[in-house]
């Protein structure tokens, strides 16, 4: 069994694009074409299928994924590095908050949420310290608000047994993920996108509980819990990169 991942590449719009090809396993014979905010494309081919004929594929797709790439470039060249300043804005829940660090020498370390502003209270104003405090922040209200909304998501998967548990896990280009064992992770930094983008993951993974590859019947499922869940993923793609920033 082929475990390793490939590096391939096609030519389209005088540009070489290059992928990595990862294997699919179960008993599925479609090639999914991923292309990441960060610019990289993955293809998620059957084992069984020859390198030519996953190339063949990814050329007929060529197109999407020029324009894809093209679009997230575009959105590259104007997200800056997070200096976790005061001044910055940073995002909770979907809205932006302006960041105002405060050096209080003798006040314990905090985060808090005041009339539209992240005040982050802090007894040296470095960014690292900054940053240490503002991410362990956003962990607790994850880890609050991605179990409350799990809990309200579950009366819509009727086919999951029990409460599945969630890790937090910071991703640089993912959301969430499935074990086969029904186990969540989730990126904790998902709660700063609104809540239908977070209610989206949660319900997309638990999708996953029920149908552990991307087929058909995967989608069908999807739709059934959120009828309009292409808006909403769409969304959240557009946002992805502003708030997956470091």
């Amino acid at each position: 069994m082929v475990s390793t991942q490939k590096k391939l590449s096609i030519f389209y719009a005088n540009d070489n694009i290059e992928f990595t090809r990862v294997p699919r396993v179960g008993d599925v014979n479609r090639v999914l074409i991923r292309v990441y905010p960060d610019c990289r494309v993955v293809v998620n081919a059957p084992i069984a299928k020859k390198d030519e004929d996953v190339v063949d594929a990814v050329k007929k797709r060529a197109r999407w994924i020029y324009k894809k790439l093209d679009g997230f470039k575009a959105q590259l060249e104007h997200v800056t590095p997070r200096q976790y300043v005061s001044g910055e804005s940073h995002y909770y829940l979907g809205k932006q908050y302006v960041l105002k660090v405060v050096k209080q020498a003798k006040t314990e370390p905090k985060v808090k949420l005041l009339r539209g502003k992240l005040d982050v209270l802090v007894k040296r104003k470095h960014s690292s310290d900054v940053k240490q405090l503002l991410d362990g922040w956003y962990r607790e209200r994850a880890r609050e608000i991605l179990n409350r909304r799990l809990k309200i998501l579950l009366s819509k998967t009727l086919w999951v047994k029990g409460l599945p548990s969630i890790r937090l896990q910071v991703m640089k280009t993912q959301w969430g993920s499935c074990s086969p064992s029904g186990k969540l992770t989730l990126n904790p930094y998902l709660v700063k996108a609104p809540r239908e983008c977070i209610d989206y993951v949660i319900l997309h993974e638990l999708c996953h509980i029920a149908e552990h590859n991307h087929s058909v019947k995967f989608y069908r499922l999807m739709s059934q819990v959120m009828p309009k869940w292409e808006k909403v993923k769409k969304k959240l793609d557009g946002m992805s990169e502003k708030i997956l920033t470091y």
